[in-house]
């Protein structure tokens, strides 16, 4: 019989997977390299918070999209501090946008009304193509599964070739089932037969994708608005969340989708996908500034689990982290 010391001497120690905070602090490498850093090298050996400073601290932070509104809002915030003479070295500025920043992303999440029993909780994914609808309900419902919940996700996306078999890719990954149509089906009949389906079966969760929908094409909204009104007569209170998928590597743009989105969809969170991928992390901040709803998850990566829940402290933490 072979002892646990000759496993890991053949085989190696088992690697530990990061927690969350290790994973959001890796996400955000390339915005703090662009942001906080900058700030650091900004504040070295000063003496004085004077106003050549804050006007490279302002392009500092436009420079990080976190905004022009935001930023605005910041400065004016440790202008403030300063007039009231609690704000006066350099070397507390750091500090002072830190608490801003957490200030600005702590946005209040009311959590649905409780779900009838036997009915499921229904989930709407929206967004336009491109950023990350598909793998967001992959991730979802195998987030769901992994917590003893049953999914089921439901493909009302038959406007987009090839949307069904990339989604039902993904639910064979996240192992739960799945509920399609031929391509350019009515969406609203598919999420009925999902609900139906899944109060048969007592599922927990039905997630629904939905066509990726720009503003200019209305008939895809007013299609959206229809499947809101199906969801509502089929199960009380739903859709119960309305989940608008941004990708922050394209920074301010997501904010005029997300307005467009915000028209139409009554959304009430939102995915923020490849924040990994991104050196303008600081969007996130633009987008709490400016939409007022919660982030309620954010992509960190590749695997399955890397769809993790929006902390404003964590990302605050990680960016500042040493």
């Amino acid at each position: 019989m072979r002892t646990i010391m000759e496993f890991i001497t053949l085989f190696g120690t088992p690697k530990r997977e990061p927690t969350v905070f290790e994973k959001v602090k890796e996400a955000v490498k390339q915005t703090k390299a662009n942001f906080t850093e900058q700030i650091q090298d900004l504040v070295e050996g000063k003496k004085e918070i004077d106003p050549e400073m804050l006007d490279d601290l302002e392009a500092i932070m436009i420079g990080a999209d976190i905004g022009v509104a935001t930023t605005n809002e910041i400065l004016k915030a440790i202008k403030d501090q300063m007039s009231r003479k609690t704000l006066q070295d350099p070397a507390e500025l750091r500090s002072a946008i830190k608490e801003e920043l957490r200030k600005i992303l702590n946005v209040n999440y009311t959590p649905p009304k409780e779900v009838p029993e036997g009915n499921p909780f229904v989930i709407l994914i929206v967004g336009v193509n491109g950023v990350g609808k598909t793998t967001t309900i992959g991730k979802l419902a195998h987030r769901f599964k992994s917590a003893g919940k049953q999914v089921m996700v439901c493909a009302s996306d038959t406007f987009r070739a090839a949307a069904v078999e990339q989604l039902e890719i993904w639910a064979n990954r996240a192992g739960v089932p799945i509920i399609k149509q031929k391509a350019g089906a009515d969406p609203s009949a598919v999420l009925f037969d999902a609900l139906q389906s899944a109060k048969a079966r007592r599922i927990d969760y039905v997630i629904a994708d939905t066509a990726g929908r720009l503003h200019t094409k209305h008939n895809l909204m007013a299609e959206l608005e229809k499947m809101t009104r199906i969801a509502k007569r089929e199960v009380p209170g739903a859709p119960h969340e309305v989940l608008l998928v941004l990708d922050a590597t394209t920074g301010q743009n997501g904010l005029t989708q997300a307005r467009e989105f915000m028209k139409s969809a009554g959304v009430t969170g939102l995915v923020l996908t490849k924040l990994d991928g991104t050196a303008k992390g600081g969007v996130v901040t633009a987008i709490a500034k400016d939409l007022k709803i919660p982030i309620r998850f954010v992509g960190v990566g590749e695997k399955m689990d890397d769809l993790i829940e929006f902390s404003a402290d964590d990302f605050v933490e990680s960016l500042f982290a040493a």
